[in-house]
This record gives structure tokens, sequence and C-alpha cells, in this order.
């Protein structure tokens, strides 16, 4: 297997399936750890993320198709395209950010969290958007938890387009104020300390 990137949670790799070009996130071991703990941690993560996958996938939300998974690793399908952090910015992209704040209202709906919902972890291939690395992911009803995904997207994105996303989600997630009633709260609370810290 060729050696595709590392990140905090996992490697991955590239593969074949039956001739199938495939990712393998493999969540190694953390030596830090005491053995028993780490492989508990990269058992129920593991589980989680290609239950989330799999869950996001049946509900017709673009994600990578989910191939097989392994106690540590899952193997899911290889995407080609670009991520949306290295998009040259245009007029043209505006439908980009409307429909991916309805994938995150459709996401929320289901209740699931992404938890590192940013521009890298979304990719767009032949004109078509797909939501990547569930691996901060999880199945939740909390509202601090949505919340937090609006936070980071924001953090993210232009006000311009920041402002689309928010108009599909707000239409395409009924519970949508409270959500942004807690992201004011998220944001207040981060204002305070960094205040109190200066």
């Amino acid at each position: 297997m060729d050696r595709l990137g590392v990140g905090a949670e996992a490697k991955l790799y590239a593969s074949k399936i039956f001739g199938i070009d495939v990712v393998v996130k493999v969540r190694e071991p953390k030596k830090y750890r005491i053995k028993e703990l780490d492989e508990s941690i990269r058992k129920t993560r593991t589980r989680n993320e290609a239950k989330i996958l799999a869950k996001l996938g049946k509900s017709g939300i673009s994600v990578p198709a989910l191939m097989a998974v392994g106690q540590y690793s899952i193997y899911m399908e290889r995407l080609n395209g670009v991520l949306l952090k290295d998009l040259k910015s245009d007029s043209s992209q505006n439908k980009i950010f409307s429909e991916l704040g309805s994938m995150l209202a459709k996401m929320h709906v289901l209740d699931v969290a992404h938890g590192d919902f940013t521009p890298a972890n979304v990719m767009l291939c032949k004109n078509k958007l797909f939501l990547i690395d569930f691996g901060l992911s999880e199945s939740t009803n909390s509202v601090e938890e949505k919340a937090l995904d609006i936070l980071l997207i924001k953090r993210s994105l232009k006000k311009a387009h920041y402002t689309l996303l928010l108009k599909s989600y707000m239409a395409d997630y009924k519970d949508s104020k409270t959500t942004l009633n807690r992201l004011e709260k998220i944001e207040l609370r981060g204002r305070y300390q960094t205040r109190t810290l200066a």
C-alpha cells in the first residue's frame, strides 16, 4: 500500500479491492496510551466512523462509499477531486456554498455532527461535493456539537460564502434557530475568554 497522508487520528493509504481504487484509513497504536485502552479507543472510533459513513451514504449525502471495515481500518472509495480549501475563489462557486449548507442541514437532521467541518474536509469531484474525514464525527442530538460544526465553517469561509451556506442551512433544517442561538452563546464565551486572558 502507498501512503497518502498522516493525520492526528490515522494514516491513509492507497490500495485496490477487486481492481477498484480505495483509500484505507488505519488507526495505528498510540504508544503513550495503555495498550488495552488504546485498542478499545481505536476499535470504537473505527466502528463509529464506519457506521456514520454508512448512515450518511444511505441517506443520500455524498460521502466516500464504505467498502469494508477491519478492527482498526476502514476501506472506502477513493475520490479524485479538489479540496474546497484549495479551490480558487470566484463567483461561479456560489452554488457550492449553498449546496454545502444543505448538506450540513441534512447531516444535522440525521443527528450527526461532523466534528471538523472545514473546507479541508469537503471535496469537489466532477462538479459534485463530497464530505470526507469523519474521524471526529458523532451520532448525537447535541445542539452544542452541531453549533460547533457551524462555528468551524464560519471561521474558515469568507463572509459572502458563509452567508450563502447559512441561508440554505436555515432553509433545510427546521431546528436551525436553536443551533444558531447556541452558536451565538459559544462565540460570546470565546470573546469573554479572550478578554480575560488579555
